[in-house]
């Protein structure tokens, strides 16, 4: 690593906004020596002489001018965040303040900090790995109550546990196989093949068994992509602005009032929801109203979820039959809108017109399997608590385990498992055609090597890099 990495570095570290209190920290072999110089306490002490982790009441002066009153936490490496001597300046929470401590920081022989500098630094000093590291991008991120528990979970270690309990494996057999071909006289790999073929189907299946919740993982970090379709005028504007608290859509009583896509998110029991509610599909003929029509069908079809509104005091018609069979196979809530007028479309309605428009589907099936079908009334709020709940229970059965469970929410992370899966595969191929056994330590160590990459053990400076880069200054 460069040089920069041996230097004192300095960043503010809460938003840069006015508030109480304001964080600027300082880490690196200077960092005591340049607070001596400019902190001035009561007792005339200097900081670099008191011991670690304490915190001294004091000034922050610009030689004769005192700056602010602040309370200065004093940290030894190597049992700080970042490994190394650390200072953190408690001072009031003024833009101008914060940032003049930091610019008398760095007349004082600091240098900048840049974006993530203090989370790599733990991460090149061995406090934490690659996987805790982007664990705490994540924490600061979150939007959600499981987003923020799964990247709890994964700064405390629980991938880095398990990536290397299979590293350990896959080494293990590795080394026996190329310990055996240098000393075939006292190690024989007669029938070894047989052997190792137990042990790698034994990790093929435990990485698909962190790869099958990818999708819980995605869905718990970025939202659940959900889409509102149904005919004009049916409620779709009514539900969003009832599922966000807040008059957001436009909403009249004039059919295609919502001409594009409107995109909000909204919390719901813990769960993020990136909802997009759309122009009502109808066949035709005004171009800009077919345009929003077709946006609704193509937002539809990449969703992890469609809210499908329907006004139930009003019979079905061909636009519902298109609608039915857009949302086939798709996880689906049909919502009976405007529950308070006279209903005629029932639920046992909606489930008659979905097989007639699907006719492939089974008609034994559990149609419930993946629809949810709910009566609800916008306008008197009533029913949406049944929506939320049949979103939790949709997605996540009822609820989330964060115990034992790992989720995979990193992209990186499950390219890698992909690519360490493929290279077991392999091992396998060679094992049934026969090959000779250093053809399986190559494919273990592919394997090895890229489940390396997750936790950093196997990775270059640039990803580092570009990794870090995409923190928050100051972090």
């Amino acid at each position: 690593m460069r040089n920069h990495y041996n230097s004192t570095i300095a960043a503010i570290s809460t938003a840069m906004s006015n508030s109480g209190i304001g964080i600027v920290r300082m880490s690196g072999p200077d960092s005591f020596e340049i607070a001596d110089r400019i902190y001035k306490g009561k007792k005339e002490k200097k900081l670099s002489d008191q011991k670690s982790h304490t915190i001294h009441y004091g000034y922050i002066t610009d030689h004769e001018e005192t700056i602010d009153e602040v309370l200065v936490m004093l940290m030894r490496g190597p049992h700080s965040y970042t490994g190394e001597d650390t200072v953190e300046i408690n001072c009031h929470g003024g833009v101008y303040i914060v940032k003049r401590i930091l610019e008398i920081l760095i007349k004082n022989g600091a240098v900048p900090a840049e974006p993530g500098e203090f989370t790599k630094r733990a991460f090149l000093n061995g406090r934490i790995d690659l996987s805790q590291a982007e664990a705490v991008g994540d924490m600061i991120m979150s939007q959600n109550e499981y987003a923020l528990q799964s990247s709890v979970n994964q700064l405390k270690g629980n991938i880095k546990s398990k990536i290397s309990e299979i590293r350990n494996k896959i080494i293990y057999h590795t080394a026996f196989i190329e310990t055996a071909l240098d000393d075939p006289e006292h190690i024989s790999v007669d029938g070894y093949g047989e052997e190792l073929q137990i042990v790698v189907n034994e990790l093929i299946a435990e990485i698909k068994k962190l790869l099958s919740t990818c999708d819980n993982g995605r869905i718990i970090k970025e939202g659940i992509q959900t889409v509102i379709v149904g005919k004009p005028n049916a409620g779709k504007s009514s539900i969003l602005n009832v599922l966000l608290g807040e008059e957001r859509a436009i909403v009249t009583d004039i059919a295609g009032t919502t001409r594009d896509v409107l995109e909000e998110h909204i919390n719901l029991q813990g769960i993020s929801l990136n909802i997009m509610d759309t122009a009502g599909i109808r066949n035709t003929t005004d171009v800009v109203e077919k345009i929003g029509v077709d946006k609704a069908k193509n937002y539809a079809d990449t969703a992890d979820l469609i809210i499908y509104v329907i006004d139930a005091s009003s019979p079905l018609d061909e636009n519902d039959y298109e609608i039915f069979h857009m949302i086939e196979g798709k996880e689906s809530i049909i919502l009976l809108n405007k529950s308070d007028l006279d209903m005629i479309v029932t639920e046992k309605d909606v489930e008659k017109a979905y097989f007639a428009s699907n006719p492939s589907c089974n008609r034994n099936q559990k149609i419930v399997k993946n629809l949810e079908i709910i009566e609800v009334s916008a306008k008197k709020r009533d029913g949406i608590e049944k929506i939320e709940e049949a979103i939790k229970n949709m997605f996540f059965a009822g609820n989330l385990s964060f115990n034992d469970e790992i989720y995979i929410t990193n992209i990186r992370h499950k390219t890698a498992l992909q690519d360490a899966c493929e290279a077991l595969n392999r091992v396998n191929e060679s094992i049934d055609a026969g090959m000779p056994e250093d053809f399986y330590s190559i494919d273990l160590m592919d394997a090895y090597e890229a489940l390396g990459s997750i936790t950093g053990e196997t990775i270059g400076e640039d990803l580092v890099n570009e990794i870090f880069s995409k923190f928050c200054m100051g972090k």
